[in-house]
């Protein structure tokens, strides 16, 4: 018989997830009321990642989940009630909330930041971040000329000026953004909602361009205490966790690696010049074709050997170059969203994706082709990185090809250093350990660096972090810095037999004059040793 007494208990435990409101709401509520993502993170016990990626699309579950809907309620009632407060006599109340609820929709999907401590001309941590321009430059936040930049960046000082502000006015009563805010009631300004990965739609103005970036300068925050020793604790909790089983800690070290890099990162960023957007609006290009297919980014993975050697026996060895990845991280990175451009023209303050015709490469017979093993001829789409090096390449230092052709490129305003810190304690942490021969953090670091960049682009591992377009350019840069290291040698006299992937290279020579030997990440170690060719040369 049926066991109907079960089948009732399992209903009387199911309850229905606590409703949300949709995602585009949910970071508008939270600035409304000046409450930053760090501090709420702190109070739900949970990442400010994990946050960005609700106010993305994702939904969090279980006592979280409740908690997390608790905070937005009350965040939505608590301006609710500041609206009833700001209503003129003979307004109804009902309908300056729902003016509220329609305001806060509205700066949520400007791209427009909070002005206070980010654009504008209150909370900025130092006046140096501001010069003014002599030639107007565009805004990187709405594209319009500016006449000054904040941090290197051209920016309206006056969100008023800007073009991604919403210069509202109060319905029935006339009275204007800047009144209201004299008086202490203006509304801030919410910056657009992210979307996760699902459902790619830029937001645009009324003839669907895209308009605004992601993220804005915010000028130098108050600085905070050096970053935890976070990859320390860890390894000790680990090893006390299993009783100092080297083997056990190691495994569960490398399982978690992922949500350990992106809390290292959360931590590294504290103090730092620019917000990172965990989802941001991307193009097509940078979405897979298919379910298990790629996008249209070229790497430019080197996998390359010398078609012929020198009569004789040689001696070769492989290089293992240390850290590729790691070192990778440091590269430009774009800042705010990308957009679109025409024309054979680069600019260096800005990176992205770019549409070149790459030009004739004629070295092969000694060195690689600087966009890697590619047989199809035409234009693609490669990454700045590998944009840089063909440019360079083609200068008059080298002169070793023409300029590639530019057709069009997907680019923001661009940093260097966006993740430097980040790269810097993981090479102390990583320096320690091979000082120390501790294995089981040396393991846990390369997992953390390596999965990092391997899943922020669409992979169900990492959540928090979704930047195809810094996938592509972090790997890519692990690729041209191989490249570099391939030219020095035989630029150095070496001779340069094969290079591959991201830290693969192979010369005939003495390489010890060229390259230092060890495990940091400005050296090489030997990978192997072999004999090609014959004593009579075949």
């Amino acid at each position: 018989m049926t066991d109907f007494g079960a089948i009732d208990a399992l209903l009387a435990e199911a309850e229905r997830e606590v409703p949300l409101p949709p995602a585009e709401e949910r970071r508008a509520l939270r600035e409304g009321l000046n409450i930053s993502r760090a501090r709420l993170a702190q109070a739900l016990n949970v990442s400010p990642s994990t946050v960005g990626g609700w106010e993305s699309g994702r939904d969090p579950s279980g006592e979280v989940r409740e908690k997390y809907a608790y905070f937005l309620e009350g965040a939505r009632n608590k301006l609710a009630a500041a609206a009833a407060e700001e209503t003129p006599a003979g307004e109804p109340v009902e309908a300056a909330a729902a003016e509220a609820g329609r305001e806060t929709g509205r700066t949520g999907q400007t791209g427009q930041a909070d002005q206070t401590g980010r654009t504008g001309r209150t909370g900025r941590g130092d006046e140096d971040d501001v010069e003014a321009l002599t030639t107007p430059r565009p805004c990187v936040l709405c594209g319009q000329p500016a006449v000054h930049q904040v941090a290197g960046f051209p920016q309206h000082l006056d969100p008023g000026e800007c073009g991604t502000a919403e210069h509202t006015r109060a319905a029935g009563h006339g009275r204007t953004a800047g009144a209201a805010q004299a008086t202490g009631s203006a509304r801030p300004k919410s910056p657009a909602p992210r979307r996760g990965p699902a459902r790619p739609e830029p937001a645009g103005g009324p003839d669907g361009t895209a308009r605004g970036v992601k993220v804005v300068p915010a000028g130098r925050r108050l600085r905070t205490a050096d970053t935890p020793d976070l990859i320390g604790s860890a390894v000790a909790q680990a090893l006390e966790a299993h009783s100092g089983d080297v083997e056990a800690a190691t495994r569960a070290l490398v399982k978690r690696a992922i949500p350990d890099a992106m809390a290292l990162l959360d931590a590294t960023r504290k103090g730092g010049r620019y917000d990172i957007i965990a989802y941001p609006w991307l193009p097509d290009i940078l979405r897979k074709q298919t379910a298990r297919g790629a996008d249209q980014i070229w790497e430019a993975r080197p996998r390359w050997t010398r078609a012929e050697l020198p009569p004789g026996e040689h001696e070769v060895t492989a290089l293992d170059i240390n850290g590729a990845y790691l070192s990778a991280l440091k590269t430009h990175l774009p800042i705010g969203r990308l957009e679109h451009s025409t024309g054979n023209h680069h600019d260096r303050r800005r990176a992205g994706v770019h549409l070149i015709t790459p030009p004739v490469w004629e070295h092969d017979a000694h060195l690689p082709n600087p966009i890697g093993s590619r047989d199809e001829p035409g234009p693609l789409w490669v990454t700045e990185p590998t944009l840089r090096l063909l440019l360079r390449l083609s200068g008059p230092k080298y002169g070793l090809c023409d300029p590639p052709e530019i057709h069009e490129s997907w680019t923001s305003g661009a940093t260097e250093n966006l993740l430097e810190k980040f790269r810097v304690e993981l090479k102390n942490a990583r320096d320690r350990a091979i000082a120390e021969n501790d294995t089981v953090t040396l393991e846990y670091v390369k997992a953390m660096y390596s999965k990092f960049v391997s899943t922020m682009g669409e992979s169900n591992y990492n959540r928090e972090l979704y930047r195809t377009d810094w996938m592509h350019l972090i790997r890519s840069q692990a690729f041209v810095n191989l490249w570099w290291k391939a030219y020095r040698a035989y630029d150095e006299g070496l001779m340069v037999v094969r290079v591959m992937g991201t830290d693969e290279l192979h010369v005939i020579g003495d390489w010890r004059t060229v390259f230092p030997e060890g495990r940091g990440v400005t050296e090489v170690k030997v990978k192997d040793v072999y004999t090609v060719g014959t004593g009579s040369g075949g």
